[in-house]
C-alpha cells in the first residue's frame, strides 16, 4: 500500500488503495475540489466539497488545517492535480490525486453518495467546443467564409487549454445557472469546517 512521505511530491492514488485507507485510517481527509453541483450529482461518502476556485483563493488556510494523509478528486484527475500544486507551494507537498477521479473510484465499487444527474463540466466542455466547431464549418460555408475563424479560435483555445493546464470555458461553464447548487460552498462552510490534523498524526497512523 502505497504511504504519505515527503520525497513523494507527486502521487497518484488507486481507487483499491483509497478504498483500503478510508477503512483503515482516521486521519484521512478526501477533498473534492469539483463544483458543488457535480458534488451533489455524486460524490466518495465523506469527502469534503472544495470548488477549486474557492482552495486556490484560501490555499494557505486549507493547507494550515491538514495533516499528511490528504487525497484529492475531481472528475479524472486534472483539476485535482491543479490543487495539488496549488497546495505544495505552501508546504503541503504530500497530497495524493486519485486516479480515475469520482467516477472511477465508483467504477472499482467505492462508496459514493448519488443526488440529481448532471452533465460534469469536463463532458459539458466538450459538447460546446464541439457544437461551436461545428457552428463555424457550417457557418463558413452557408454564410460567410469568416465565420470559419470561429473554428480556428476554439482550437487555438483547446490548445492553449492544454498547455496551460487551465480551461477558460470550463470556467465560464461553471458560473451558468444549471451548474450552480442549492447551496454554494464558502470559506466558512467548506474550508473552516474541515478538521483540523497535524501532519505528525497523519505520519505516525
Amino acid at each position: 500500500m502505497t504511504s504519505p512521505s515527503k520525497a513523494t511530491a507527486v502521487t497518484a492514488l488507486a481507487p483499491e488503495a483509497l478504498q483500503s485507507w478510508i477503512k483503515e485510517h482516521q486521519d484521512l481527509v478526501v477533498i473534492d475540489v469539483r463544483s458543488a453541483a457535480e458534488f451533489e450529482s455524486m460524490h466518495i461518502r465523506g469527502s469534503y466539497n472544495v470548488p477549486l476556485p474557492l482552495l486556490s483563493g484560501h490555499t494557505d488556510e486549507l493547507a494550515a488545517r491538514l495533516g499528511s494523509r490528504v487525497v484529492l478528486v475531481c472528475q479524472s484527475g486534472v483539476r485535482a492535480e491543479q490543487a495539488r500544486q496549488s497546495m505544495a507551494t505552501v508546504g503541503l507537498d504530500t497530497a495524493f490525486v486519485l486516479t480515475g477521479g469520482v467516477p472511477g473510484f465508483a467504477a472499482a465499487g467505492g462508496d459514493v453518495v448519488k443526488g440529481r444527474g448532471r452533465w460534469d463540466l469536463e463532458r459539458q466542455v466538450r459538447l460546446a467546443a464541439g457544437s461551436l466547431v461545428m457552428l463555424g464549418l457550417a457557418g463558413g460555408k452557408f454564410v460567410s467564409p469568416s465565420v470559419r475563424m470561429l473554428a480556428g479560435a476554439i482550437g487555438t483555445g483547446l490548445t492553449f487549454s492544454a498547455a496551460t493546464n487551465t480551461c477558460a470555458m470550463g470556467k465560464a461553464l461553471s458560473a451558468m445557472p444549471w451548474n450552480k447548487a442549492a447551496k454554494e460552498p464558502t470559506r466558512e462552510s467548506a474550508i473552516l469546517q474541515l478538521p483540523v490534523q497535524s501532519a505528525e498524526d497523519g505520519a505516525a497512523a
